[in-house]
């Protein structure tokens, strides 16, 4: 609490004046790129490592990433938070795009390998959500990679959530009319660099000023130098 409380009021003294535009514009509502969903690992903390600014994401961060998946009516088979978010990013927030990052040396991914102890009921209960992550990685996905299994199962429960997402009416319908567009990227802590999933190629690749050029094309959202240029002001 010493940390925090002294990381208050240097804000205070020292942070908040070059923001105090930015949040007097905030008060009046916001108007987020994205909806970025994280694991709660305090390693992993999306506004540093997007270099985003507050007001640019909208974020939802539990215990291994995860998504319960939905019915044909939209409602969520599990805990109700994370689909009233994704409910509330699209009809309330109108965000086009759906980021799932997970990240290396995960601790739920970890757990998933091995029992979870007995008295962590409700931790058990909530990993369930990537028994079908699990299943994958013992049917030999992403065994050439050589990663450990744990970040195996780390980037396969990321592509399994997402499939949790599509099984929504609600965002499948917005992805076939291109409203929406969902996203897979892993974190890999060590290296502090972020990978995005490429369909074409069946695995993460880093992004770096290739990619970064590669996806945006993709998008249509222009190109690289562009967008450095936009974030220059």
């Amino acid at each position: 609490m010493k940390k925090l409380v002294r990381g208050i009021l240097e804000f205070r003294q020292k942070g908040f004046p070059a923001y105090r535009e930015t949040f007097a514009k905030l008060a009046a509502g916001q108007s987020p790129d994205a909806l970025f969903v994280s694991c709660s690992d305090s390693r992993v903390v999306p506004n540093l490592f997007a270099s985003t600014h507050p007001g640019e994401l909208f974020v939802v961060r539990n215990v291994g990433n995860m998504i319960p998946p939905g019915d044909d009516d939209n409602h969520a088979l599990g805990d109700t938070s994370e689909a009233s978010a994704v409910e509330y990013a699209m009809f309330e927030l109108k965000v086009r795009d759906i980021i799932v990052c997970g990240h290396s040396s995960c601790g739920a991914m970890k757990a998933l390998c091995a029992p979870v102890p007995p008295a962590a009921w409700n931790l058990a209960s909530w990993l369930k959500l990537g028994d079908r992550a699990v299943q994958r990685l013992k049917s030999g996905e992403f065994a050439e990679t050589g990663l450990p299994e744990q970040d195996r199962l780390s980037q396969i429960n990321v592509l399994q959530q997402l499939e949790h997402l599509r099984s929504y009416p609600m965002v499948s319908e917005r992805i076939a009319t291109g409203e929406v567009r969902l996203h897979a990227w892993w974190f890999d802590i060590h290296a502090a660099t972020v990978h995005d999933y490429r369909e074409d190629l069946g695995r993460f690749v880093p992004i770096d000023e290739v990619e970064g050029e590669r996806i945006l094309q993709e998008l249509g959202e222009g190109s690289l130098k562009d967008a450095m240029a936009e974030a220059l002001g």
